[in-house]
């Protein structure tokens, strides 16, 4: 199990993303945009705003994994709320476990589910303020 870091930006994510890789001595990271993620039929088509923003990166920060994505179109930026802790495990009843405990006073942004990139994904802000995702270790989903 790991504790991640998930840091949220306002339209400049790959600018921040491709500078950190340089600070840090990183190989030129791997960005997927919301463009590029499977189109899920039921909801609208993806606004044009949106195409080109970070959906996900990361990158290795002295032995930590730190994710990165842009804030959707729409949804509320908030600058030094814009950092989540995230929990990974192979485990899913454990996720199950604590996505249940702290999600007790809270918000309930996605319950836990399948993703077309982890077997169980979730997200909570619990009762302190404090937003969470849970996300499944082991094999990716295409």
């Amino acid at each position: 199990m790991s504790l991640n870091v998930f840091v949220n930006f306002n339209g400049n994510c790959r600018d921040a993303v491709e500078f950190y890789a340089e600070v840090f001595d990183n190989q030129q990271p791997q960005i997927m945009s919301f463009k590029d993620a499977p189109q899920n039929p039921e909801h609208h088509p993806l606004p044009e705003e949106a195409q080109n923003l970070v959906m996900f990166s990361s990158l290795k920060i002295s032995g930590s994994d730190i994710m990165f994505s842009d804030t959707f179109p729409g949804m509320p930026y908030i600058a030094g709320n814009n950092i989540s802790l995230t929990v990974v495990d192979e485990d899913v009843e454990k996720l199950k476990t604590y996505f249940n405990k702290i999600k007790v006073g809270g918000t309930v942004e996605m319950e836990l589910q399948e993703t077309f990139w982890s077997k169980c994904y979730g997200m909570v802000t619990d009762k302190f303020g404090i937003p969470w995702q849970f996300s499944h270790a082991g094999e990716e989903r295409n």
